[in-house]
């Protein structure tokens, strides 16, 4: 990338080795006021960069195009904007569009998810990450479990990423389907309230929220109807029946059967609340258990990715 980069000193660049100088970069580029932004990384960097943006507002009105590059471990949000594989080629293609004025051809309005977490109602006492994924509990552990076993002292491998993702959660699915509730698999206790109403479970095997259509593996575990903007899924402890109902509950086309009584659903909501002890990840960044932690999840704000 650095080497086709030199080969078009006429693009702005910045390179960032870590996170903590995002900030400034950022600011740098808004003083420029670039109207596309490219980013050279996965889902982590997009996580960050959004929350950059969002709350520090940096870019004031003027927030550019977002353009993903399918350049991480885990790309769910590039993919789903169907960027190209090569991080190259798709660089290469937006140079062109942009030269050539065809970007708006591959403008991409999404909605952001919003997530407000911590103690209270009180909003000082609060934090806010943006992303386009939010999984609770078996998700966190399962991401924490797919580090251990395919990023070994941070040197990359064939099976990181979508792979190893893609294995653990096989696994994972294959262990719920004979009953397993033991060590990760332990459902966790959450208090869930969608639009004000609470679900009557208790005890969730999964809880999960995304704005974006497919996630990795082409999965969409998501088939609730209507506009709202936060696509929530939860499975109770135990569900009914998983082993006939996973593959339609992973494609998103569950059988009739596949209810709310029966363990599984799945609303489109413009409001989720949760309050639970578990960890959870937004975009695969990975947050801690805190004891009785609530968490608001909201999805107003719109931002316009570009694909690669």
């Amino acid at each position: 990338m650095l080497g086709f980069l030199r080969s078009h000193p006429d693009v702005l660049h910045i390179e960032t080795e870590s996170a903590g100088v995002m900030p400034d970069a950022l600011a740098d580029l808004a003083r420029q006021e670039v109207d596309l932004l490219v980013v050279n990384g996965g889902d982590g960097t997009i996580q960050y960069l959004l929350t950059e943006m969002l709350v520090s507002g940096v870019f004031g009105e003027h927030v550019p195009l977002v353009a993903p590059l399918r350049a991480g471990r885990t790309n769910m949000t590039a993919m789903d904007l169907a960027s190209h594989r090569d991080p190259v080629r798709g660089l290469e293609k937006l140079i062109a569009c942009a030269e050539d004025g065809r970007i708006a051809e591959r403008v991409e309005p999404r909605r952001v998810l919003r997530v407000s977490y911590g103690h209270g109602s009180d909003g000082r006492q609060r934090a806010v990450q943006y992303g386009m994924f939010f999984g609770a509990g078996i998700i966190k552990r399962a991401i924490e479990l797919n580090h251990k076993l395919f990023n070994n002292d941070g040197q990359r491998n064939l099976v990181e990423g979508v792979p190893g993702a893609t294995l653990v959660t096989a696994g994972l699915v294959g262990r719920l389907i004979t009953g397993d509730r033991t060590g990760i698999l332990t459902p966790d206790k959450i208090r869930i309230l969608l639009d004000g109403k609470e679900v009557d479970q208790g005890e969730f095997n999964l809880v999960m929220a995304s704005t974006l259509s497919r996630l990795f593996a082409r999965m969409r575990p998501f088939w609730g109807q209507g506009p709202a903007g936060v696509r929530f899924t939860a499975l109770a402890a135990p569900t009914k029946n998983f082993g006939k109902a996973a593959l339609g509950v992973i494609r998103g086309k569950p059988a009739n059967w596949v209810t709310p009584e029966a363990g599984y659903l799945s609303q489109n909501v413009e409001h989720a609340e949760l309050r639970m002890n578990c960890g959870f990840t937004v975009d695969g960044e990975l947050w801690q258990p805190d004891s009785e932690r609530s968490i608001a999840l909201t999805a107003d704000q719109v931002i316009h990715f570009v694909r690669a």
